[in-house]
């Protein structure tokens, strides 16, 4: 939690999904920590504050960084294929992720950093995105669920111009919100990180349920889903694991769906693990694709 530094609520954006409570307490309902914030405090992710009993986002309209991208970059290879998209990212996220690749942004704390963003207002992402030739717009970088409101305001937008939207996400969001962003999404990219209860509660702060109920949600809404898992060494690198998460795939999402193995890095808080070994993540392909017909090595 962190406190509140001098804000205007008049211009900040009023968050969906959360519910008030007494003693100006707030309950966010956005994400499965649903939080409960002391006024003048954020929840988990540092980018939803409290101030006097209502929830506030402070990403709103505040991107670290707007850049064009190839497509399979996200990773995404059987979505608009060999085309480019403008991607979009903010501050924070609401996991805690040990080994973030992203550390800098993902774990900063957006109050520090709200006055030093320029503002960019949804309509002006679009205008940015048609000025560039682009019918595509990623929501990266961070995870996304953070600035939900931003996202899906853009969305609803890009919608209206026939631009499509994609999230990049770690898939820990509730499903009432994520149904309603499935109404204005056409792909996912959703990071696995492991088959395993005790990482995501031990690595990762967070749980594995509410991911694998996310997947399900994007397939029920025909949502374009492409998985990815990040292998670390000695962390999550078990094959009889990573193939649980082949099976599962197939068996809820269909084995066509593509599998990105992706290796990983000393980074953040995990400086002591070695690269991930290419033979780890070709056994890890050999693995999978006993159960599924795309398996791909990515980060090499």
């Amino acid at each position: 939690m962190n406190k509140m530094v001098k804000l205007n609520p008049n211009k900040l954006k009023e968050c969906k999904f959360y519910e008030k409570l007494e003693n100006s307490l707030v309950n966010c309902t956005l994400c499965p920590h649903n939080c409960i914030i002391k006024e003048n405090n954020t929840g988990i992710c540092n980018t939803r504050i409290n101030i006097k009993g209502i929830l506030y986002s402070l990403t709103y309209g505040k991107p670290c960084s707007i850049s064009v991208d190839p497509i399979e970059k996200k990773p995404l290879f059987n979505f608009h294929s060999g085309k480019q998209i403008l991607s979009i990212g903010t501050i924070g996220c609401n996991l805690k992720c040990k080994f973030c690749q992203n550390y800098d942004i993902s774990q900063s704390k957006a109050i520090d950093f709200i006055e030093k963003i320029e503002t960019v207002a949804p309509e002006e992402v679009i205008k940015i995105t048609k000025e560039k030739n682009l019918n595509l717009i990623a929501f990266t970088y961070n995870e996304p669920t953070v600035f939900y409101e931003y996202m899906i305001d853009i969305a609803k937008l890009a919608k209206q111009n026939n631009i499509e939207c994609v999230i990049v996400s770690n898939g820990f969001i509730n499903p009432e919100p994520l149904k309603e962003l499935c109404k204005y999404i056409s792909a996912a990219n959703i990071d696995l990180k492991s088959f395993n209860k005790d990482f995501y509660k031990k690595i990762c702060s967070a749980k594995l349920e509410p991911v694998l109920e996310s997947l399900k949600i994007l397939k029920e809404n025909n949502v374009h889903i492409e998985v990815t898992n990040l292998i670390l060494e000695s962390k999550n690198n078990s094959l009889e694991e990573i193939e649980k998460i082949a099976i599962w795939i197939k068996e809820n999402l269909g084995e066509e769906t593509i599998l990105h193995l992706s290796r990983a890095f000393p980074m953040y808080k995990m400086q002591d693990i070695i690269p991930t070994p290419i033979s780890t993540l070709y056994s890890a392909q050999e693995v999978c694709k006993r159960h599924l017909s795309n398996v791909f090595i990515g980060n090499v």
